[in-house]
């Protein structure tokens, strides 16, 4: 049994949920009500809402794959062109998200001010002196960046031992540089404050959650995902692929479990149990995903997640500027003002039903509204990379 385009459909599916379960999770009505599946973990650990991101960047690292295979994986000044630019384009748009936040917030703040318009619209406009460097789509862009980078220039059979040599030296730097303390004692937040400055970071409690040296692992989480693409294109048969990837899974996912014990799975650090253990549950999940759209041809359901799974990075994008224009825009509510978001949730769904169920419904109309845009760039086959 040979897979084409069904099997792209699967990886399009897994795409799709995490890229939704991004933007559910982020969206909630009230950060305070929040159903514990829902929170990620406060330090070591790991909850549902963990697995979306890593689940994203492994994801990133078979695109890669079957990206770079049109070229041949040889290196040209056209391919090192296109790795450069895009990399450039998805950094610069996380920044320009950061900013945009930012300039809301400001011109908000000073809205109690007795500024001229053109005042208070320089002063919100001029806050690259507090603005965050790192971010989501930042550490997106310089994870894929390094890891193309690598597979042109690195034979594949050696890319496995580049993965491990990456993880070990920075458990090692974790070690010997207090790096599972959440502390300003940690080498990661110390690197980052020297490097980035404290205006420059999100801090949680001292360390930056994207951080610089963090994105070693990261690189090394996305090149296992181009491993596994690398087996998804080279074996044809279907059970064959399923098996491999399962098995592939589940060996990560006990790996990462049992060193655990010794190097706790952390998001926030980007741990190496942390990768192994979301980068085996991502393949596992991948297997289940082929296991039911390919053996046995169910495919109904997945419409709603292939919207996200097409147009991943601008859903995430347009959905995190509604975010911030929903969380900025006022509207009149008594003697002041509310903001669109605050109305929707305190004054809408709360009442009706209560906090933390009111929460959730918000994040789920959240989704659908973004689906809903998704969806018609869906079905007119407009698919917009970036």
């Amino acid at each position: 049994m040979k897979t084409t385009n069904q099997r792209l459909l699967a990886l399009d599916i897994l795409r799709g949920i995490t890229i939704s379960g991004m933007i559910l999770v982020n969206n909630p009505g009230s950060w305070g009500s929040i159903y514990a599946p829902f929170r990620h973990a406060s330090w070591n650990g790991l909850t549902p809402t963990d697995l979306v991101f890593p689940f994203f960047m492994f994801i990133m690292g078979i695109s890669t794959y079957i990206s770079l295979r049109k070229y041949n994986f040889e290196w040209t000044s056209g391919t090192i062109r296109k790795i450069v630019k895009r990399t450039v384009v998805i950094f610069a748009i996380g920044l320009g998200i950061a900013w945009f936040s930012l300039f809301c917030r400001t011109w908000n703040e000073l809205s109690g001010n007795e500024l001229s318009f053109g005042s208070r619209l320089a002063q919100s406009v001029w806050t690259f002196d507090k603005i965050r460097i790192l971010g989501v789509l930042q550490r997106l862009a310089l994870s894929y960046g390094a890891a193309a980078i690598i597979a042109l220039f690195v034979k594949h059979k050696h890319i496995p031992w580049l993965i491990a040599s990456l993880l070990a030296g920075y458990f090692l730097i974790l070690l010997f540089g207090n790096g599972f303390e959440r502390d300003e004692t940690n080498i990661l937040s110390i690197v980052d404050r020297a490097v980035l400055g404290l205006n420059h970071m999100y801090m949680d409690n001292g360390v930056e959650p994207e951080g610089l040296l963090s994105t070693i692992p990261s690189i090394a989480h996305v090149l296992i995902g181009f491993c596994c693409g690398k087996l998804l294109v080279e074996v044809q048969d279907v059970r064959e692929k399923l098996l491999r990837l399962f098995l592939i899974g589940v060996v990560l996912s006990f790996l990462g479990f049992l060193l655990d014990y010794g190097c706790p799975i952390n998001k926030k650090i980007w741990s190496p149990t942390f990768v192994l253990t979301t980068c085996g549950l991502a393949s596992s999940f991948l297997a289940l995903l082929i296991w039911i759209i390919d053996v046995k041809g169910s495919k109904k359901w997945s419409r709603f997640f292939e919207s996200f799974g097409v147009n991943p990075l601008f859903m995430y994008m347009m959905a995190t500027l509604l975010s911030i224009l929903s969380g900025n825009i006022r509207i009149p509510h008594g003697e002041g003002t509310i903001s669109l978001h605050g109305y929707c949730y305190g004054e809408l769904l709360k009442p009706l039903f209560g906090d933390y169920l009111g929460s959730l419904i918000f994040a789920i109309l959240f989704v659908t509204l973004v689906w809903i845009i998704g969806f018609g760039l869906y079905k007119k086959k407009i698919y917009i990379k970036i």
